[in-house]
């Protein structure tokens, strides 16, 4: 099986070493000092208390590696619709195209039973640019939890949890999702198969459409947002506000508001990665996490003016930062 990792960054690194070891072709799209140190030395990946080392074949160019049958996108939502044209060549016509990304994904109204059935979010996809591009019938959903970050060029540290969440977008147990799922256990990966990932991409966004933005406008952990009764009022208004646009999409969850934030307060004193990415300068994952929640609730005609409000003032954070 002949797998690209399109982004093997601290996620995708994870993946290019963990499927390397399971058998798979790996090959791997990076840039700068990470692509030289992968080409140099291999690729090392620091996990329970072990250094696994792969050589996954690495380059910044894709057409350099031909048509696969799986591509990773191991992207930020932001950076997809730039690398369209350059993903292209390792598209064949049975390529199965895995969007490892957060927040709402580009192919999220394709297969679903819905009057708003064939839509692209423009939010993550502006002109319908990857939807074109890449087309939605090669999408396989993936909800990522693992955490993991580049300690160096060519290592990567994982710090926690194992399982990829996988997904028809239609809900079908089809082959290419069974087959992929079956490649990530065999390298040591949780990947159940969920007939309704839909649900589960929302239980993950709605954490991060309030404690993300509130974390980057305040500076503050996710302990002090989700107990100081201030930020834990409009965390809460946030995320019941996109409840009430995920339901009108059809979504169930299957978690109380509340207990979603006693959950983040037993983090602790975390810094999202949101906050990370202000302070060091990097583009923001407004519009995939606040930015499409609110253009879906407009779709739907479900006010959204929390979520309105703090958007706003990210993307105002954002630019003076700039």
């Amino acid at each position: 099986m002949k797998v690209c990792v399109f982004g093997a960054g601290a996620i995708g690194g994870l993946l290019a070493v963990q499927l390397s070891r399971a058998g798979a072709e790996i090959s791997a799209v990076a840039r700068g000092p990470h692509l030289a140190a992968m080409r140099e030395r291999g690729l090392v990946l620091e996990i329970g208390g072990r250094r696994l080392t792969a050589r996954p074949e690495a380059t910044s160019d894709p057409a350099a590696l031909g048509p696969q049958d799986y591509v990773v996108l191991t992207l930020k939502a932001h950076s997809i619709p730039g690398v369209v044209d350059a993903i292209q060549p390792l598209l064949g016509p049975e390529t199965v195209v895995v969007s490892a990304v957060n927040g709402i994904p580009w192919w999220y109204f394709h297969g679903l039973d819905s009057p708003f059935a064939g839509r692209h979010v423009e939010s993550v996809d502006p002109g319908g640019a990857i939807w074109r591009g890449i087309g939605p019938e090669r999408a396989l959903g993936c909800v990522v939890y693992p955490s993991c970050e580049v300690v160096a060029p060519g290592v990567v540290r994982h710090l926690a949890d194992d399982k990829f969440s996988l997904g028809e977008p239609s809900g079908a147990r089809s082959d290419r999702v069974r087959a992929f799922a079956a490649l990530c256990v065999d390298a040591g990966i949780k990947a159940p198969v969920r007939p309704r990932l839909r649900d589960e991409i929302w239980v993950k966004l709605w954490g991060n459409i309030a404690f993300n933005p509130l974390s980057a406008l305040t500076g503050a952990t996710l302990d002090v947002l989700a107990t100081e009764p201030d930020t834990r009022a409009i965390a809460r208004d946030m995320m019941v506000e996109a409840q009430h646009v995920a339901e009108a999409l059809g979504v169930r969850f299957a978690v109380d508001v509340d207990r979603r934030i006693d959950g983040a307060a037993r983090v602790g004193a975390h810094r999202t990665s949101m906050l990370q990415d202000l302070e060091r300068g990097r583009p923001l994952e407004n519009d995939a996490l606040v930015g499409a929640v609110q253009e879906l609730g407009r779709l739907t005609g479900i006010p959204t003016p929390t979520i309105d409000l703090v958007h706003a003032l990210l993307r105002r954070r954002a630019a003076s930062r700039d």
